[in-house]
């Protein structure tokens, strides 16, 4: 995977993946590649039916995604209740930068992964989700 400045990578575990309940909306014909990937952190369900991803040392699997354009990221930030200059707190996820790999363990690159809080985990009474995978059936 190279980096393109007129590109974003951005690694989706939840319900931004293809097939699940937001991709078509947010992500749809907006990407130009679909890699099956991982990265390290922990996977809960939510009861409130989407996924939460918190740092660890777990592997997360799934999808890194490429957009043909990185002013995507605005409408990303909203759906996930991100506002970079608010208060940390006030936000449901955060986003940052995280390698990711793929399923054969090869480095692929950086790109953005949203994270939640081990606090607002608990506060949703989240389930760890040892598979390291997501899908809406799951709810």
């Amino acid at each position: 995977m190279k980096s393109d400045p007129l590109t974003l990578n951005v690694f989706v575990y939840g319900t931004l993946k293809p097939e699940e309940a937001n991709f078509a909306y947010y992500c749809g014909r907006k990407v130009k590649e679909q890699i099956p990937a991982y990265t390290w952190g922990h996977l809960y369900a939510l009861p409130i039916g989407y996924p939460a991803m918190t740092e660890g040392k777990n592997k997360v699997r799934g999808i890194l995604l490429t957009f043909i354009d990185p002013n995507i990221l605005n409408s990303l930030d909203r759906l996930e209740g991100y506002q970079p200059q608010r208060d940390s707190s006030l936000n449901e996820y955060y986003r940052q930068l995280v390698d990711i790999y793929s399923l054969d363990n090869q480095i692929l690159g950086k790109a953005y992964a949203y994270f939640m809080t081990v606090n607002r985990v608990k506060h949703y009474q989240g389930t760890i989700m040892t598979s390291g995978w997501w899908t809406g059936i799951d709810c």
